[in-house]
């Protein structure tokens, strides 16, 4: 019986998506639940495992294709206990082994599977009794080729005139998406950025002192800076709504929430988990999810719906060792903060000159529904927030 593979169902804002990668060749046999293939979307990529044991008879949608949902992209021919299969070698015997590889692989077939490194049981045989042919063989590398995403490690080479080499790659759908929605930001909106600057010492007294005892009594969650930043662009959101709305259209939506996107680097490119409710969490959870958000963004596991909606954003540029930037927005949303390195600094305090840890701190916003008052205040509020933590506390 044929089983159709079918794409998973996907959500309103992802309209279609991309066959990235084919891990198995049409012949191969496949458990149930192994994976199949990757399929890249605008904002993830999705794993399609196998519904049931067997062998993969079709593939439909190669790599390159777009698909919608639920399309079938392939098919498998279920494995029955009727089924044949392929005769049991002998451990031990040299001899049986041999007889056995030449009564079912022909010499020059033998030959092309050894040189390719390839499995023979995965490959059909077209000759009397299933014999696998040089042609079979040939076949089968052709299907291997055409199925299957070329990493961009073995891309060609293109030498150019000079001697020079250059390589080009197809770039991939993820990235492609991000430099969209750049450019659409910069174009679409009247982006406007204010800085200013934090004295990081309390929060870093507050982290030293603590941090031992937060991550015993948090099972082994430690005590970063995010969570601080977090907690304090919320009540900044809080005083200033209009940093937390986002434009449809004509209407702009004031959010009675905070959905605080954290834009986290992986290997495919710039993705932005969201901490939904935010508003309700501690410094704790914040940690453990924006701790969970990376190890997922590392290992290409984020889900569609982690990454949807959000109403502000938090950049950290810092972590790669950036001193100042502008960041740029992420529609609908219409402001994000930029996080920097935090660097010691001699700073006049009191007319005396001191050294400080200080970072810079930079506000992106839509100057369309933000006016520059309330960029300046919601910024300064933060810097307060963070010089003087209590009031973090005190909400005040």
């Amino acid at each position: 019986m044929t089983v159709e593979i079918k794409a998973p169902t996907l959500p309103e804002s992802v309209p279609d998506g991309t066959i990235a990668t084919w891990y198995k060749n049409i012949g191969d046999s496949v458990r149930r639940d192994e994976l199949l293939v990757d399929i890249e979307t605008d904002k993830v990529v999705i794993e399609v495992v196998s519904p049931i044991d067997g062998i993969l008879q079709e593939i439909i949608k190669n790599a390159g294709d777009t698909i919608v949902s639920n399309e079938a992209i392939g098919g498998l021919e279920e494995r029955t206990s009727s089924a044949p299969s392929m005769p049991d070698r002998p451990v031990n015997s040299e001899s049986s082994e041999s007889a056995n590889d030449e009564s079912i692989v022909s010499p020059a077939a033998k030959k092309l599977i050894e040189e390719n490194s390839l499995n023979a049981d995965s490959i059909n045989g077209s000759g009397k009794g299933g014999r696998i042919t040089k042609e079979d063989v040939m076949n089968h590398l052709s299907a291997q080729s055409a199925n299957t995403a070329v990493p961009s490690s073995t891309a060609s080479l293109a030498p150019s005139a000079d001697g020079r080499i250059a390589e080009r790659v197809p770039m991939s759908r993820l990235r492609a998406t991000v430099a969209k929605r750049l450019l659409q930001a910069t174009q679409t909106t009247a982006m406007l950025t204010t800085f200013n600057e934090v004295n990081m010492q309390p929060v870093i007294d507050i982290r030293n002192k603590y941090k031992e005892e937060f991550e015993k009594t948090h099972d082994g969650v430690r005590l970063g800076f995010m969570s601080f930043f977090v907690r304090a662009s919320i009540e900044s959101l809080k005083r200033f709504p209009a940093v937390n709305a986002s434009l449809d259209g004509s209407d702009i939506v004031y959010h009675g929430y905070q959905d605080i996107g954290i834009a986290v680097g992986g290997p495919r490119g710039l993705v932005v988990p969201v901490l939904r409710n935010a508003d309700n969490m501690g410094l704790a959870q914040i940690e453990k999810e924006i701790k969970e958000f990376g190890a997922k963004a590392r290992e290409g596991k984020l889900s569609i719906d982690e990454m949807t909606g959000g109403t502000f954003t938090i950049s950290n540029g810092g972590v790669f060792g950036s001193l100042l930037s502008t960041p740029i927005l992420n529609p609908p949303q219409t402001a994000v903060l930029g996080m920097h390195k935090i660097q010691e600094r001699p700073m006049a305090v009191d007319g005396e000159v001191i050294v400080l840890p200080m970072m810079y701190l930079a506000l992106s916003y839509d100057h369309q529904m933000i006016d520059g008052k309330e960029a300046v205040q919601f910024l300064v509020t933060i810097k307060e927030l963070l010089e003087d933590p209590t009031r973090l506390i005190l909400e005040i």
